[in-house]
């Protein structure tokens, strides 16, 4: 094995599995910073979760629940779970990201999808994760890695509830991420994004 490859292997880089478990713990490290923070430095946080969910629920659409479907006894059902739970997440989120991260209502919300999304985070790691890594072999699994990173490259930054299946993400994305990445430099420009 080169040193790259021997890199990769440490850090997870060809394995689906442990690249979105590494990002479910970036995940809950930003909601933990986004609760202790305030000002520009919390909406400076929210603004990286907002992106890193919708980025990653995207990638996990178009690249995962796809495969785990058809890998597994179960899969279908597990995947139509994951699904529900990603549309009421995206849906909480769309909302909180309209909001004011410093109105009173935002942490009381902020708190309630933080305990929705690890819960949906351990089922996926639970009922879905497991299975692939049971039922899919290595090079399967590095070269979904390698479809997750792309996916994300090109994701919608922004929650989109109702764009929660591969053919969707498929059809809309691409028009959303174009959108949402303007919206981000606009943002940004006008100073209202750090």
């Amino acid at each position: 094995m080169t040193d790259d490859a021997q890199r990769h292997a440490a850090d997870g880089m060809d394995d689906v599995v442990a690249l979105l478990m590494r990002q479910h713990g970036e995940i809950r490290n930003l909601f933990d910073e986004v609760e202790r923070s305030a000002g520009d430095d919390r909406r400076d946080a929210f603004r990286r979760l907002v992106r890193m969910l919708a980025v990653h629920e995207t990638a996990e659409e178009e690249v995962v629940h796809p495969v785990a479907r058809r890998s597994f006894d179960g899969g279908e059902g597990v995947v139509e779970d994951r699904l529900r739970e990603e549309k009421q997440a995206k849906e909480k989120l769309s909302r909180l990201d309209g909001m004011d991260t410093a109105d009173a209502g935002f942490l009381p919300s902020l708190r309630e999808l933080r305990t929705e999304v690890m819960a949906h985070a351990r089922a996926e790691e639970r009922y879905e994760f497991v299975q692939l890594r049971r039922r899919t072999g290595a090079d399967r699994l590095a070269h979904m890695a390698k479809a997750v990173k792309a996916a994300e490259a090109m994701a919608p930054t922004h929650p989109h509830p109702g764009v929660e299946t591969a053919a969707k993400n498929i059809l809309a994305g691409p028009v959303a991420a174009m959108i949402d990445r303007t919206r981000d430099t606009i943002r940004k420009a006008m100073g209202k994004d750090g």
